[in-house]
């Protein structure tokens, strides 16, 4: 075993939140007997991505002899599903309430498709367009989607669990080149898979050395959303 960075948790200051679960899109981490443990040392990268969701920092990174990361270990990990992805959770949501009856003029959404894979980069909506990026839960779970973020915006939704990133990159890059885009706004949801999404545009916009504005917001699973700060 070669010596590398690896995370290392001190369960003195772990309570057993899970916050750190939530951000590890590998699954190392687990809550074991009320605190957080690493699964195996082949599944965890060493980058760090759960330091900053630790609100007790129990989390630091070490370098210690450990077993090389197995990015082919941790797909068979999480297809054995021995470590549920977070986004697969039951849970029962509680209306905030504010409920009423929608009228067909309450939607905002002007262009279609909306579906990644569907879409036409050189459509000619693209041109000068604000640009929605929304995971495809995102509109399920907050509520006011359509006249907070839809509304005036070409809209964009996937879902990276389940679809080719490769592609998403492919087809983003084309948009980028291919029109005047004044501004992005990014909707995921908080769970690691849905994350995955801001990596995605990230690396269609260095790819494209694109100077376009990207914001990017969180919506938690009860409803709540937040604009990222990183």
């Amino acid at each position: 075993m070669a010596v590398r960075k690896i995370i290392e948790i001190d369960e003195s200051k772990c309570d057993g939140c899970g916050q750190c679960v939530l951000a590890c899109a590998e699954g190392a981490i687990e809550i074991r007997d009320g605190k957080a443990r690493i699964i195996s040392d082949d599944l965890c990268d060493g980058l760090g991505d759960c330091l900053g969701e630790c609100p007790q920092g129990a989390l630091i990174i070490v370098e210690r002899e450990a077993a090389e990361f197995d990015e082919e270990a941790v797909k068979k990990h999480l297809s054995r599903g021995a470590r549920k992805c977070p986004s697969a959770d039951s849970m029962v949501i509680h209306p905030m309430g504010h409920t009423r009856i929608l009228s067909q003029g309450d939607s905002e959404l002007t262009t279609w498709p909306i579906k990644m894979q569907l879409i036409s980069p050189r459509a000619s909506y693209f041109e000068n367009a604000r640009l929605l990026l929304a995971g495809d839960c995102t509109a399920f779970t907050f509520a006011s989607m359509h006249s907070d973020f839809i509304k005036g915006r070409v809209v964009i939704i996937g879902c990276p669990k389940f679809d080719d990133n490769d592609a998403y990159i492919d087809k983003l890059s084309d948009i980028l080149v291919s029109n005047d885009i004044q501004e992005i706004s990014l909707i995921h949801m908080e769970v690691p898979c849905c994350k995955n999404l801001k990596r995605l545009v990230d690396v269609a916009i260095k790819r494209t050395s694109s100077t376009v504005p990207l914001r990017s917001y969180t919506v938690r699973r009860t409803g709540e959303i937040i604009e990222d700060t990183d």
